[in-house]
């Protein structure tokens, strides 16, 4: 009997985090109603919240699933044996694409609060760590004079740049690029990265 209290709630959660992906993917973060959610996966209302704490740990795993495809984006937009510029443009693009193909789901990874009394979930670091982690081998390669400390910083700081760009270009604001300059701004930047004698 406990086995089967056990799927109907496995099935339940996966049927609340697709409906909340959907409601994400149509109207972004904001749009994320416990009506429409229960509407959608047959349930009761406060069944809800038998299954999650609320409607912010259910973002969260919406958010996850996105970072790992977004990671699984960037993996596969290089060989491996490209020149450390050329894949770090590489991935830049394929994240451009991505935010351009799904926006409110990318604009929901960055819009959601995370709680400043409490950790945040360390599968939810992992999934951002995955993404984190393309980004500092081929910097580690042009900055192998980097420690751990340096080069983490250095990771944050190109992805906050290629995000930077990417976010003002599509949402067309008056300080970013018109999207179709979006990828020769990403290759303007990247390309200068490092020592002028490294490819």
């Amino acid at each position: 009997m406990a086995g089967k209290v056990a799927e109907r709630r496995a099935a339940l959660r996966m049927k609340l985090i697709d409906a909340a992906q959907t409601q994400i993917e149509h109207g972004g973060l904001s749009s994320l109603k416990a009506r429409d959610l229960a509407k959608e996966a047959g349930c009761a209302l406060g069944a809800i919240y038998n299954v999650f704490d609320d409607l912010h740990d259910l973002a969260l795993e919406v958010n996850g699933r996105t970072f790992k495809k977004l990671g699984a984006a960037v993996t596969a937009s290089y060989a491996g044996s490209e020149a450390p510029r050329a894949r770090l443009i590489q991935m830049s693009n394929a994240y451009l694409d991505f935010a351009a193909a799904h926006p409110k789901l990318w604009r929901a990874l960055f819009d959601i609060e995370m709680p400043a009394d409490g950790p945040v979930p360390d599968w939810y670091m992992t999934s951002l760590g995955g993404l984190f982690a393309n980004i500092r081998q081929p910097l580690s390669e042009l900055f192998p004079q980097m420690d751990e400390a340096e080069l983490s910083l250095m990771t944050r700081a190109m992805f906050s740049a290629v995000h930077g760009i990417v976010l003002l270009g599509l949402e067309n604001r008056i300080s970013g690029v018109p999207p179709e300059h979006i990828r020769t701004m990403i290759a303007q930047v990247l390309s200068r990265i490092g020592p002028a004698a490294t490819a």
